[in-house]
């Protein structure tokens, strides 16, 4: 099977791939044509998994497709953004039919949930690896971005902590554990789902935002940075699924939700008068510390002492100590 055959049986046909709002033109030119309303702003983002990295191989195609697009879409929620489109460049090391018909069916199903086409993309033989790139629109000045956190904000997430991590040791076959605490873990892991929805429902409140994809600590570094101000993560306010907890215990439970990733949660920081608002229209809000004048993170315990590990979340390219 060609290249071009392979996109055609398994891509091009997708019902994701038969186009939708702001998609002008779709899978069979040079390039794509997307369509933005006036007064929007074009969100790009690119995510890279590869094979051995970012999951194990091998792995079930289907849910390895519904991961692939879910995890770039995340990023689209942290910047407040409409989903629009993705294309997709897959490097496989040979033409497994049966393999490519299930991730192609993972990553229609991710697709069609999260509402974004997919417009092209490319294909190439070597050890495996998927690159995404999505695009969303969002109105002119209305971008979330990691640059606005001011002291006295709030620091908020939008949902529990650490199950991704925690389900590392299912995923490698490590452990094994009753279905009513292994199902919503890996369900985590394997199904992430974008926060569109809080995403959108933050514009104009949070003043800064992104999605939790290396751990806790390490992106609330980013948006530190960014902000020129100081986070404090009140680690006793951290919300920890029952599921997590009955797995791992409650310090490694902790030690998942700061440094394990794979969360795809929302980070964000608000003003207080914005809390009541948005915990009142049911929105997943959980308000986990401060913003305050400084810089960094700090961890507190219980007790307001520092507690702040040294490691603080996953890293391409880090030395080993």
């Amino acid at each position: 099977m060609g290249e071009f055959e392979l996109i055609s049986r398994f891509f091009a046909a997708a019902p994701c791939a038969q186009g939708g709002e702001g998609i002008a033109l779709g899978i069979g030119d040079d390039c794509a044509l997307l369509a933005l309303p006036a007064g929007e702003q074009l969100a790009v983002s690119t995510d890279t998994l590869v094979a051995g990295v970012h999951f194990a191989d091998p792995c079930d195609p289907f849910l390895l497709g519904q991961r692939s697009l879910a995890v770039a879409v995340s990023d689209l929620a942290a910047m407040g953004a409409n989903p629009l489109a993705f294309t997709l460049a897959l490097t496989t090391p040979s033409v497994d039919i049966d393999w490519l018909q299930r991730y192609a069916q993972g990553l229609n199903a991710m697709a069609q949930s999260c509402g974004v086409g997919l417009v092209g993309g490319d294909t190439t033989r070597g050890p495996l690896s998927l690159t995404l790139t999505v695009f969303g629109s969002v109105p002119a000045g209305q971008a979330l971005t990691r640059s606005g956190a001011r002291p006295g904000d709030l620091l908020c997430v939008g949902g529990e902590l650490g199950n991704a991590a925690g389900a590392l040791p299912l995923v490698l076959g490590q452990r094994t554990a009753d279905a009513a605490i292994t199902e919503p873990l890996l369900a985590h892991y394997w199904s992430p789902q974008p926060q569109l929805a809080l995403g959108l429902a933050l514009r104009g409140k949070a003043t800064a935002a992104m999605d939790i994809s290396d751990g806790l600590l390490a992106d609330c570094g980013h948006i530190a940075k960014a902000s020129a101000v100081r986070l404090v993560v009140e680690r006793h306010r951290l919300p920890l699924s029952t599921a997590l907890l009955a797995f791992v215990g409650e310090d490694q439970a902790r030690v998942a939700a700061l440094s394990g990733g794979d969360d795809y949660v929302l980070a964000f920081t608000l003003p207080a008068s914005q809390l009541v608002p948005l915990q009142a229209g049911n929105w997943p809000v959980h308000v986990i510390g401060r913003v305050e004048a400084g810089q960094g993170v700090t961890l507190l315990d219980a007790n307001g002492q520092d507690v702040t590990p040294a490691v603080r979340g996953y890293q391409h390219f880090r030395r080993a100590p």
